[in-house]
């Protein structure tokens, strides 16, 4: 019933930020996934009996990777997997899943914000216990595995029954179909003030939420419609499709635009939000204003107590690198910690789980808090809506009041996507060539103070993660900082943060591209952007 298989290596099967992230036609190559999960297997210790979650958010390849991994966990030795009815599960709800039925871990097949098809793109990610991304040492692991791998096994039996809830056998080891859904939104009802919201909603507060036929739908729609009583049709794209109906399931204002151009018109809802392909990311868009996510955190940090799951207050906040400083001046005024790691959820697990920080995010989009170990875009929509219920203001009327409590962080995110890699790596590279001799450099008005290359000294288990974005730091505050993501599967995204604090409230409706004007020319300057990509712009600005 369980065979072993002769395999041989693939050179490329690295994890990335976020897992093992390639097209398609990658993945249905002969063996790829198997090596990849017997990899992760062969990377880990004493699960035998235990239990192990698998889900994803529904994209092409979905639903065939996951009767591979079951069938490969039922010949490792697991004694149980949990899998979401239809193969779904969001990463946030993967996340509490593990955590709530105390699982060895959990394989989550995703590439979050990237289209979805059969030329697109597919992912796995392990999970380990405490629901977090696997640590840069498992992933290690687990690359070098992929190096040496000559066999895997698998049961030679039948595919699963995704569609009906309940316990199936699979080689002798149970598979449990659950739905995907209910935890979560238990989970979400023991957060906020359900009664509060629901209220506010009554009342005549309108939201829209576009699901963008992502896996946070049916989330969405059980949370928001069913059990909060939102008004029929406020969740958009509820259904999960394969291909995310054609569309690019990141939510950012180029992704999101029709969203984004309702919450400006003249009849906008009063709330407006999204998620993203997973269910990890998050769009937050007042009436007549995008709030940024940079923002966003600082908001939800300066008004989490009004939250019953937050009521005692937060341990800290933990912010990557690359996110503004908003966050940082709400964190000194309620005088608890802050954390700058780099970029990629796995570093906020040690902090999490340490009890030092309550509340995380990224300037992607992500955020969340301790309730689970992975950003959760719908757990942030809530927070938001639990605060407007209770404060009885507008999304603008916040952000105003709080730039004038804390000041503005004007801040934007240029990205350059699929360039060249060896072109991308060689603007980085001749960056880190100069960060000696730029202190001191003038350029126009503004005065380099230190220049560095990112790294970080965890305070929990004291690792040390190195080159993790290039830092340039100006006389007065202002920033840029170059990186280069680790989520793509094609060439290199080349990411590029501007940020300007701004104390003066005279000063904060400025246009945010006006307002980083000099930085953005400074930042071409010092890097050659235009010069070393061929790219006379960027692809998306957020």
């Amino acid at each position: 019933m369980t065979k072993t298989v002769t395999t041989t290596p693939y050179t490329d099967q690295k994890p990335g930020t976020s897992g093992l992230r390639k097209k398609v036609p990658v993945f249905q190559q002969q063996n790829y996934a198997e090596n990849f999960i017997q990899s992760i297997f062969d990377s880990l210790e004493g699960f035998a009996g235990k239990t192990l979650v698998i889900g994803g958010d529904g994209r092409f390849y979905n639903r065939e990777v996951i009767q591979i991994a079951i069938k490969m966990a039922a010949a490792n030795g697991f004694g149980r997997v949990l899998v979401g009815r239809g193969g779904i599960l969001s990463t946030p709800a993967a996340s509490h899943v593990i955590r709530k039925y105390e699982a060895f871990g959990g394989i989550v097949l995703s590439a979050s914000h990237n289209p979805g098809g059969p030329t697109e793109d597919f992912g796995i990610k392990y999970n380990i216990g405490n629901g977090g991304p696997a640590p840069e040492k498992v992933t290690d692991a687990i690359y070098a595995h992929t190096k040496t791998i000559t066999t895997y096994k698998i049961a030679d039996v039948a595919d699963v029954n995704l569609d009906a809830e309940g316990e199936q056998d699979v080689a002798g080891m149970t598979v449990q179909v659950i739905n995907p859904v209910s935890d979560y939104a238990e989970l979400m009802e023991t957060l906020f003030d359900f009664p509060a919201i629901r209220a506010h909603l009554a009342g005549g507060f309108r939201i829209v939420f576009d699901a963008m036929s992502a896996v946070t739908g049916p989330y969405a729609k059980e949370i928001l419609e069913n059990r909060l009583g939102a008004a029929k049709g406020s969740v958009l794209n509820f259904v999960p499709l394969p291909d995310f109906g054609g569309h690019h399931p990141d939510p950012n204002l180029v992704h999101a635009r029709a969203l984004y151009e309702e919450m400006m018109g003249d009849d906008a809802p009063d709330f407006g939000a999204a998620s993203d392909g997973d269910g990890d990311r998050n769009l937050i868009i007042g009436k007549g204003i995008f709030v940024t996510p940079s923002d966003s955190l600082a908001m939800l940090a300066a008004n989490a107590t009004l939250a019953p799951g937050y009521a005692k207050g937060l341990a800290g906040i933990a912010r990557s690198m690359p996110t503004s400083g908003a966050a940082d001046r709400v964190a000194e005024k309620l005088g608890i910690g802050i954390y700058e790691t780099p970029t990629g959820w796995k570093f906020f697990g040690n902090l999490l789980d340490a009890g030092l920080a309550t509340i995380c995010g990224e300037e992607s989009a992500g955020t969340g808090s301790s309730h689970v170990r992975e950003k959760d875009g719908l757990w942030a929509v809530l927070l938001w809506l639990n605060i407007l219920a209770v404060r009885k203001e507008s999304v603008i009327d916040i952000a105003r009041e709080h730039w004038t409590t804390y000041g503005r962080n004007y801040y934007s995110r240029h990205d350059y996507e699929e360039v060249d890699s060896a072109a991308a790596n060689g603007l980085m590279d001749a960056l880190r060539a100069q960060l000696g001799t730029l202190p001191g450099r003038k350029l126009g008005d503004l005065v380099i103070e230190t220049a560095d290359d990112f790294s970080y000294h965890d305070p929990v288990d004291q690792s040390v993660s190195n080159n993790q974005g290039i830092r340039i730091l100006f006389v007065g505050g202002s920033r840029v900082v170059f990186r280069l993501s680790g989520t793509g599967t094609s060439g290199a995204t080349l990411r590029v943060y501007i940020e300007r604090f701004e104390p003066d409230a005279a000063k904060h409706d400025v246009d945010t591209q006006v307002a980083l004007a000099d930085l953005i020319e400074a930042a071409d300057t010092l890097a050659g952007i235009k010069e070393r990509t061929g790219r006379t712009e960027p692809t998306v600005i957020t």
